[in-house]
């Protein structure tokens, strides 16, 4: 059963809803900060893959607060917009269940026959897909709009969520975990998180400060630098003169592709410290985190949080970071008894 509270946002009431076990770990990665170059102490993970809602990752910690809302609001539908293998898209679908409340994902493609990872999860929670094409931005979220106009014609009281949670509202969940992060490493030098849709590094921005978090873009928007800032400045209330640590060498071809970075950093990160990423959000990042202890802009000697914001089922909807993995497997299988 999911407890509410209420919370104040900035210019607005609202109503927050329990949908997560807090605090997640902060666990200590001695063999992985090795391997790229840190020191035996300097490198901590903060969980939030096990943040147990749905499969985990940082997408509850927004819905929280959007979802609350939504509910507060007298929504019984959640319509929410998404790549094909959307972590946020799986989560609302979690969400949802867990709260009631029917569920539409507006997904970006087509569905295809061997429809794997987070999609299959889609389903399981009971959501409804429906399929948006090879679509922009903007059209994505005109078939939202449409979708949720759909909706209130049939009767139902629908509750836009925005692409990947972010919304100054969203983002308040992150300016939580800001907090909760700084209580376990008042130390803290360094934040490295993906960048996806803006939300999770502006609400850890609003609570450590710019300086203190890097953020490591991953190509799910066009403009990521000034997308944080706007969320930065509606938590603040007020404009702010904000200088972002960003990274964006990290998308390679595009926000779907594998890049050999990335590849390099999830099999690295596997077999130091048995922790899995995905190609498309922690790889880059932790990605991300590597080029920048190559480059100096991270340094040994002082703590480095790397942010765990779950995707794991992901990874398993990648066709080609599972055909990398098998081949790991069969150039390290033994056959038995020799002989």
């Amino acid at each position: 059963m999911s407890e509410e509270r209420q919370e104040a946002t900035p210019g607005q009431k609202t109503t927050r809803v329990e949908l997560m076990c807090r605090p997640t770990p902060l666990e200590a990665a001695p063999r992985l900060a090795r391997a790229i170059g840190l020191e035996p102490g300097d490198l901590w993970v903060k969980r939030d893959d096990l943040i147990g809602l749905g499969g985990g990752g940082n997408k509850v910690r927004k819905l929280e607060w959007t979802a609350g809302a939504a509910r507060a609001e007298g929504a019984t539908t959640l319509v929410t917009s998404g790549a094909a293998q959307s972590n946020h898209a799986r989560l609302t679908a979690a969400a949802g269940a867990r709260l009631g409340m029917d569920v539409v994902l507006v997904l970006a493609g087509a569905p295809s026959e061997g429809m794997t990872g987070n999609i299959v999860l889609d389903g399981l929670f009971g959501a409804r897909v429906v399929w948006a094409g090879e679509v922009s931005e903007a059209e994505l979220a005109a078939a939202v709009e449409n979708v949720a106009g759909e909706l209130r014609e049939r009767g139902a009281r629908p509750a836009v969520i925005p692409f990947g949670g972010s919304s100054v509202l969203g983002a308040q969940g992150y300016a939580e975990a800001g907090t909760e992060l700084l209580e376990q490493a008042p130390d803290l030098a360094t934040a490295v998180v993906a960048l996806g849709s803006g939300g999770t590094m502006a609400g850890l921005v609003h609570a450590l400060g710019a300086e203190r978090v890097l953020g490591v873009h991953c190509g799910a928007i066009a403009d990521p630098g000034h997308t944080v800032g706007h969320l930065v400045e509606g938590l603040a209330g007020r404009p702010a003169a904000t200088s972002l640590r960003l990274r964006l060498d990290q998308v390679g071809p595009g926000y779907s592709a594998l890049t050999e970075p990335v590849m390099d950093a999830i099999t690295t990160a596997a077999r130091t410290e048995g922790i899995v990423l995905d190609p498309v959000y922690t790889g880059r990042a932790l990605a991300g985190l590597i080029a920048a202890v190559h480059d100096g802009q991270v340094r040994p000697g002082e703590r480095t949080v790397f942010l765990h914001t779950g995707g794991l089922p992901g990874l398993f909807g990648h066709t080609e970071t599972l055909r990398r993995a098998r081949s790991a497997v069969a150039d390290t299988a033994v056959r038995w008894p020799r002989g």
